[in-house]
């Protein structure tokens, strides 16, 4: 067989019903051809494969290794394509689409729930996946994602569009032991004199921005240190093993150890990052809008109000997308 042929999916679902109804002539009565017909389906099934797929010597018909291997996939296969003309139809029609959606995992811990039960009665079905915000990026842009939560908006790409829930500022945590105020830079070096620094890992968008950051404000301290989840993070701060810089939504994330260090708001560290609402360009238009929609009302009405309950004053360093969530790019 060519290796660049495709297998013929009808003669799939023929050689299923051969398994199932353990003769050509139940296959072709289910099928509504001839037996001969079935029969010749099978055989040309097993000249492309290059594969015995019936042991034709028994009665009811047993299949090979290779026949059962083909049994069970194709099946799987057999079905979804039995779904497939409904579901394109209903498309069409504006029926409620099946949806995969990436969420970086800081909004997985802090919305995700609340995100996921606002969805679910305007989608068919739903596929949840959590991750690095590198990774939903390039499953979106492999197909593998219809729509992502992240802090990476893909400016390089054409092909998509983005909506900007809302920017939070970075600020500084140190364990409750510690009595220093953190109000500037120079706090800030001289804090990396006294204690190692608990990094995010740099493979994600947040550990790397923060490093980059202060590198550039010659804050130079070991590599000792990375986890790669805020609640791992805060837990070392908070342990005393040394100090971070997170955002208020990691701080969130972390809220079991909220009350083991002390937040530093720290005006001069000018460090921010944005989360993005992102889609493929011209697909799941009117749902991308009204996921946007969505997605802003669990920020203000979810997160915001559990942010400010920790008493800690980090909500003030959240920035809320103003106007109609309608207005992407």
């Amino acid at each position: 067989m060519s290796t660049n042929r495709l297998i013929d999916m009808y003669a799939v679902q023929v050689f299923i019903a051969v398994a199932e109804e353990g003769s050509m002539s139940g296959a072709a009565t289910r099928m509504g051809i001839s037996q001969s017909g079935v029969s010749q389906m099978v055989r040309q099934l097993e000249d492309e494969l290059g594969v015995v797929l019936v042991d034709r010597t028994t009665r009811p018909l047993a299949l090979t290794a290779f026949g059962v291997a083909l049994r069970n996939r194709g099946s799987v296969l057999s079905e979804e394509l039995s779904h497939l003309k409904a579901q394109v139809i209903d498309a069409g029609r504006g029926v409620n689409p099946d949806l995969r959606i990436g969420l970086v995992d800081s909004f997985a811990a802090t919305c995700g729930s609340v995100f996921t039960r606002q969805l679910l009665g305007k989608v068919a079905q739903l596929s949840i996946r959590t991750g690095l915000s590198p990774q939903q990026g390039e499953s979106l842009l492999r197909r593998d994602l219809d729509l992502i939560v992240t802090s990476d908006p893909l400016m390089d790409a054409n092909d998509v569009i983005r909506y900007r829930l809302f920017s939070e500022k970075y600020f500084v945590i140190t364990p409750n032991q510690l009595r220093s105020e953190i109000n500037s830079i120079e706090d800030v070096r001289a804090l990396a004199n006294v204690l190692p620094v608990v990094r995010f890992n740099r493979m994600s968008q947040v550990g790397l921005q923060i490093e980059r950051h202060l590198r550039s404000l010659n804050v130079r301290v070991p590599n000792r240190l990375e986890l790669d989840n805020a609640d791992a993070l805060t837990s070392m701060v908070a342990e005393g093993i040394g100090w971070a810089v997170t955002s208020p939504m990691c701080f969130l994330q972390a809220a079991s150890w909220v009350d083991k260090v002390t937040a530093h708001l720290t005006p001069d560290l000018h460090l921010e990052r944005s989360l993005y609402l992102v889609a493929r360009r011209d697909e799941y238009s009117a749902f991308f809008a009204d996921a946007c929609e969505t997605a802003r009302n669990v920020i203000l009405h979810s997160f915001l109000p559990r942010l400010k309950a920790l008493g800690t004053g980090v909500e003030a360093l959240i920035q809320i997308e103003e106007g109609d969530a309608r207005e992407y790019f």
